[in-house]
């Protein structure tokens, strides 16, 4: 019996927590089951951006080309693109008010940016408008998607109007911005022809910083904007 107890004394304890064969378990490990297995991301991060187009055409051709025509001595003079305001009208939603739900995602198509919706000010009752009533959607764009749709809407948009001979180069506000008015929605690549129920028109406020007319014309036609002679 003696010898027994002594045996027993002299032989290894197992460790804490261990299975019969001494072997420590793992942490979180029960029952002798396999810890489970987390899944860890291989995304390697965002893409990167590639700067836009027009806006590189600003700062390399236009700035040079401007402070030689205006004889500025400051390149900060120079007049630039603060903001483009799209705006749609949409009056036929105070009968249905699913043509309010098209033109958001149509504008958020064109524009890249979803819209907010404008709402009537006052009540009209010849036109069956309540105050408060939604009647478009509008959308501001700054800095890079403001360069892109500037981009798409000279490049691609405005040649694909039927008949085009330019757009008017006195549509100023005598402050330096330029008013566009759009008749179709469907002079976009990014409107589906065969989804359109109804063509809507647009309206596009381009604001600079320019002091004068004659500068934000300038500045446009550097950019490319297609003014009539």
């Amino acid at each position: 019996m003696a010898d027994d107890k002594k045996k027993k004394a002299d032989a290894p304890k197992a460790a804490k927590g261990g299975d019969k064969g001494g072997a420590p378990k793992a942490k979180g490990e029960r029952g002798g089951k396999k810890p489970a297995v987390s899944l860890v991301s291989t995304s390697t991060g965002p893409e990167e951006k590639i700067p836009p187009r027009l806006r590189d055409k600003y700062r390399a051709e236009v700035v040079p080309a401007l402070v030689k025509q205006f004889d500025y001595k400051n390149p900060m003079q120079v007049p630039r693109v603060l903001k483009v305001t799209v705006n749609m009208g949409l009056g036929e939603a105070v009968s249905n008010a699913k043509i309010i739900e098209t033109g958001v995602e149509q504008v958020t198509l064109i524009t890249g940016q979803k819209p907010m919706i404008t709402k009537a000010r006052k009540s009209i009752a010849t036109f069956k408008l309540r105050a408060g009533a939604p009647i478009g959607v509008m959308v501001t764009l700054r800095r890079e998607r403001m360069w892109e749709f500037l981009d798409r809407l000279i490049t691609f948009a405005l040649p694909r109007v039927r008949d085009f001979k330019g757009v008017s180069p006195k549509a100023f506000d005598g402050k330096g911005n330029f008013t566009l008015g759009v008749k179709e929605q469907i002079i976009f690549p990014e409107i589906n022809y065969d989804t359109v129920e109804k063509v809507k028109g647009l309206n596009v406020c381009i604001t600079t910083t320019a002091k004068n007319d004659e500068e934000a014309r300038a500045l446009l036609q550097h950019l490319g904007m297609p003014f009539r002679a």
